[in-house]
């Protein structure tokens, strides 16, 4: 399968419109529920048990998306099969009022993985490239007058472009998933949760308004794909009307970017080769 035909290039111009929300020629969910997924999941799981062995790297994962494209499905079916001990994830909502009191990427360093660990945020920094866009909000944050001009979103794409290298430049490799979901999935998703007693509590009724801005959401999107998707941290946008082959890519691409870190059991020699064993023959000879 050929991951870049969902990488953007740093110097492509994404149209989402233009984007495929359903792949066509894909395997059936049969294949990719039975067998492609589970097959990538244990390649992932070896190379994820190297990576917390090593403790060199940490991968940090990013989840963008509208509300029900699935994201937290994919947290359930590709990541939570991994073991816990490694695992971070953080989910970020509307800052309170002693976060806005800081530099807004202040809020979201609680949420990087350590040394052997991959940490997932589910939505993220790029929030606050987005929220205060859609509804007009920094006027009601406590920011100088003179930072807020028409260049601040280039300026803050800057910065979590700034960011984000020096994520990478030490250590912490950086991969973004945007799940690309049309209007009309949307609708049905929100529907099968408000109508399933079952699923009730997935919904929100702030899930619905927020849909009356599709369209700026869906241009806030585009722009900062277009001005974020850099050689160092790239962008993946998803079919996300179709679930299975999502999360497919996702652990496709998990994989490809561990073979690429290619992490290493630690071998053990000198002085604690002879420790080890001594401690094997004592334990063999009790």
């Amino acid at each position: 399968m050929d991951l870049n035909k969902y990488r953007i290039e740093p110097d492509e111009q994404v149209e989402l419109s233009k984007y495929q929300t359903a792949e066509q020629n894909r395997p059936t969910e049969e294949e990719l529920r039975d067998k492609l997924i589970p097959e990538s999941l244990e390649k992932l799981k070896v190379l994820y048990t190297k990576l917390r062995a090593e403790e060199e790297k940490g991968i940090v994962v990013v989840l963008q998306a509208m509300d029900a494209a699935g994201k937290d499905e994919a947290i359930s079916y590709v990541f939570s099969n991994l073991a816990a001990q490694g695992l971070k994830t953080t989910s970020f909502k509307k800052p309170t009022e002693d976060e806005l009191k800081h530099d807004y990427l202040w809020r979201f360093h609680k949420g990087r993985p350590a040394r052997g660990e991959i940490g997932i945020f589910n939505r993220s920094y790029y929030e606050e490239v987005i929220a205060p866009r859609v509804h007009n909000l920094l006027e009601d944050t406590p920011l100088p007058n003179e930072l807020i001009g028409d260049d601040i979103w280039k300026v803050r794409y800057r910065q979590i472009n700034d960011f984000e290298r020096y994520l990478v430049e030490n250590g912490f490799p950086v991969v973004k998933f945007f799940f690309n979901m049309s209007k009309g999935e949307q609708k049905k998703r929100l529907l099968e949760r408000m109508k399933d007693p079952e699923k009730n509590w997935e919904f929100s009724f702030n899930d619905v308004k927020e849909r009356e801005h599709w369209d700026g959401y869906q241009d806030i999107f585009e722009d900062l794909i277009n001005h974020t998707s850099t050689e160092y941290a790239p962008w993946y946008v998803l079919p996300a009307d179709d679930e299975w082959y999502s999360r497919y890519l996702i652990s496709e691409v998990m994989v490809e970017l561990l073979e690429k870190i290619n992490p290493q059991y630690p071998v053990i020699s000198g002085e604690e080769k002879e420790q080890l064993d001594e401690a094997i023959k004592k334990l063999e000879n009790e």
